[in-house]
């Protein structure tokens, strides 16, 4: 094909352009104008509450029309029926109280708590009732031991100690004083007062010692003088079982002696237990 036909085909597109295009622009319009009135006319779409509302005016019942006895309703629901409340009935708790179950188990003791002040002292309560009568105790055991013996011949010192032994016995209880050997053997242990009484004699010295176990306790001396006396010593001393008492009459350094006779007793020496010693 030449330019020559090309050029017709173009003169013909160009007539049927012309032709048509005044029919095209008329259908356009009248297709925006129908959308228009579409969009005019149509009503927008109920939101969720206009579509619950429509639901309920779909069930509600009109006006003069009784309810269905099955029916339900929302406490929302306008006209929705009022019921009456009915009351919640009582009980006496007092009528149905049961009987008084058993003692429960005793439970764990707990933590000792902090010691309190000591409260205000009560009033005197009333005087109990005599009891009875106890079982018999045991038989009271009381203890003694005394002795008091005395001598009636003189006695002079010598190179030697000298036990001065008595022979006039009065008072020896239980034989606790041997008068063979002039000692005091002591049986009951204790407390015990001891006295010793002597007469000097003229011109001479008077020396003597109380003695427990061999060992000197107390001296009962007088210096020399013209006349005679009377000469006396006492003590206390506290006893064990198997110790021994008695009087001893000094060696001869110088002349010593103490005097007594036949008619009269002037030599003198007694003991006896003041406290045993298991007493309180």
């Amino acid at each position: 094909m030449g330019s020559r036909g090309w050029g017709l085909v173009l003169a013909c597109c160009l007539l049927l352009a012309f032709a048509c295009g005044p029919v095209l622009s008329r259908v356009h319009v009248q297709q925006e104008q129908q959308e228009q009135e579409g969009t005019r006319e149509q009503p927008p779409p109920p939101d969720h509450a206009e579509r619950a509302e429509e639901k309920h005016e779909k069930y509600r019942p009109s006006q003069g029309e009784e309810l269905p006895a099955s029916r339900c309703f929302r406490c929302c629901d306008p006209g929705a029926p009022v019921y009456q409340v009915t009351p919640v009935p009582q009980i006496n708790i007092t009528i149905l109280k049961g009987e008084k179950g058993d003692r429960g188990d005793r439970g764990i003791q707990g933590k000792y708590g902090k010691t309190g002040s000591a409260g205000a002292r009560g009033h005197i309560g009333p005087k109990g009732q005599k009891g009875s009568m106890g079982a018999p105790g045991d038989r009271c055991k009381n203890h003694y031991a005394a002795f008091s013996v005395g001598r009636k011949k003189p006695l002079h010192s010598n190179d030697y100690y000298q036990t001065v032994v008595f022979d006039t016995e009065f008072v020896n209880l239980y034989g606790h004083f041997n008068m063979f050997t002039g000692k005091f053997y002591c049986y009951v242990p204790g407390i015990y007062f001891f006295s010793l009484n002597v007469h000097t004699w003229n011109q001479k010295e008077t020396y003597l010692h109380i003695m427990r176990n061999g060992e000197e306790v107390v001296i009962l001396y007088a210096q020399v003088s013209d006349r005679s006396i009377m000469q006396s010593q006492s003590l206390m001393l506290e006893l064990q079982e198997q110790d021994e008492v008695w009087v001893r009459l000094f060696k001869g350094e110088r002349e010593n002696a103490i005097f007594s006779d036949e008619f009269d007793t002037y030599i003198t020496f007694s003991g006896y237990l003041v406290k045993h010693a298991a007493e309180p």
